[in-house]
């Protein structure tokens, strides 16, 4: 039986449930022996309302259990209009999450903490009923997104916000039992910022803040997400610094992820010391679109995420997906001279597949996704090895005006090999620059049945070095409800 989803463009290898919208991953834990993953759900539609929290579970991050929708919102409770984004701990045998209760006649822009626990495993959960965190600060303009995590015998939570003076904030709180909380003030703040050279800065507010503490000698990180009240472009940063007293001091801001389709990451404290993070991968079309299509939103490949010996936030994707590689279908190395032949054909791909690519030269070169037949459809990945960049262009993948276009790029390195993984899956395409552990997440829907093939270009006049593999990207391995062993995503029982 053929695995491939009748859309053409719904990710098999990415967590997402079988229908309607969803958006931020929400209460990332390890919990029993299991990877817990929440995340905010629309179970009505594929729009993005009527926030419950969906709820995966994994022993492996490969095999995928779905469990019963963890929090729905309480007709005339605190939580009325959503259960908006947030955390999870595991506390003994105990499962509590934390999230943004969602009342518009309290505020539009103001979401106060709210809790549940479950103890049977996170198949069932019990609200708290009352808010556990009633008011927030008056100097708030907006407040979301708690993340709550153990420092030895204490519980910290930051709260994502914008503040009165034009500052976004991670506000810090304290809690000996997770159940009584005193704010201790900004665990930092900044007016706005840009973010580097890339035309983005660092938003009104902040939402979703994570915290990736020091770990080994080297510095932590916060991570957070740029809201603008007005629509305004929107990026993921991080601040790379150290605690002082219940502060953070951090220099300049660096982006999270170089692509236009990553937003409210999460982070998970996996086994080993490592930790795992999680983004939101939104739709790159008309709304109408998705919408016909029955479902919107996808998460982002687990990606192990550090801070590198040299100061710099690195990621990659987690180790346990390499489970994932199914048939090796390319293999290819060798020299183009950019004399007379500028490109070869590497091979056909099928549309989910896993690559690695060592790309050396002094010049400009590229590797090209051909997703139609005449070459009209196709894209791109151009390494500008003496501009010292990276570009993803999107402009020529899909032949349907509904698509979102566009080039995006990220900083590589001079005068030595460029290392690549990428990991394409339908409608997804995750560009990590091995190199240096960043990483350009978008969106991307080619139009037609053409087979897609692979090719690597060169300048005229250029010399390229290449060695290319590939390997067929496997589904997950997600249980139905209610059914015994796990069939692959996308697969009918």
């Amino acid at each position: 039986m053929s695995t491939a989803p009748r859309d053409p463009y719904r990710p098999v290898a990415h967590l997402r449930p079988p229908r309607n919208w969803i958006n931020d991953p929400n209460g990332l834990v390890l919990h029993d022996g299991h990877h817990h993953v929440f995340y905010q759900y629309n179970p009505y539609g594929a729009t993005h309302a009527n926030m419950h929290w969906g709820h995966f579970r994994s022993p492996d991050l490969v095999n995928w259990e779905p469990l019963p929708v963890a929090l729905s919102p309480a007709p005339g409770g605190v939580d009325a209009d959503g259960c908006f984004s947030g955390s999870a701990v595991s506390d003994g045998d105990r499962l509590v999450v934390f999230y943004s209760a969602n009342r518009r006649d309290r505020s539009p822009r103001h979401q106060p903490v709210a809790t549940a626990t479950s103890r049977d495993g996170g198949r069932t959960f019990g609200p708290r009923g009352d808010l556990l965190i009633p008011a927030w600060p008056e100097d708030c303009t907006m407040y979301r997104d708690p993340y709550v995590w153990r420092d030895g015998d204490r519980w910290r939570m930051l709260v994502g916000a914008a503040l009165a003076d034009g500052r976004g904030a991670a506000l810090l709180y304290e809690s000996p039992d997770l159940e009584t909380w005193t704010c201790l003030g900004p665990f930092e703040a900044r007016e706005q910022e840009p973010v580097g050279d890339t035309g983005l800065h660092t938003g009104e507010g902040w939402e979703c803040p994570q915290y990736l503490p020091p770990q080994s000698g080297r510095p932590g990180a916060l991570i957070f997400s740029a809201w603008n009240d007005h629509d305004g472009a929107r990026c993921v940063a991080a601040l790379i610094g150290e605690e002082r007293g219940d502060g953070f001091e951090a220099g300049p801001p660096v982006l999270v992820d170089h692509g236009p389709d990553c937003y409210a990451p999460a982070l998970l404290r996996a086994p080993g010391g490592r930790w795992l993070v999680w983004g939101w991968s939104a739709e790159a079309r008309e709304e109408s679109w998705a919408v016909s299509d029955g479902w919107a939103g996808v998460l982002t490949l687990p990606r192990e995420i550090s801070v590198g010996g040299d100061g710099t936030l690195r990621q990659r994707p987690a180790a346990e997906l390499l489970a994932l590689r199914g048939e090796h279908t390319v293999h290819a190395e060798g020299v183009l001279h950019g004399r007379g032949r500028e490109s070869v054909a590497l091979g056909r791909v099928g549309r989910s597949f896993d690559l690695t690519a060592r790309l050396d030269t002094a010049g400009a070169a590229a590797l090209r996704l051909l997703t139609t037949s005449d070459g009209s459809g196709y894209l791109d990945i151009r390494l500008d090895a003496a501009a010292g960049e990276l570009v993803v262009d999107r402009d020529r993948a899909s032949s349907d005006g509904r698509a979102h276009g566009g080039s995006y790029r990220m900083p590589c390195p001079t005068g030595q090999p460029v290392d690549l993984r990428v990991v394409v899956d339908h409608s997804i395409a995750e560009v990590f620059l091995t190199s240096t552990g960043q990483v350009l997440t978008l969106r991307f829907y080619p139009t037609g049945d053409d087979p897609w093939h692979l090719e690597v270009r060169t300048a005229p006049g250029v010399r390229l070095n290449h060695a290319v593999d590939v390997w067929e990207l496997l589904p997950l391995e997600i249980r139905e409800p209610g059914a015994g062993p796990g069939l692959p995503h996308g697969q009918a029982p």
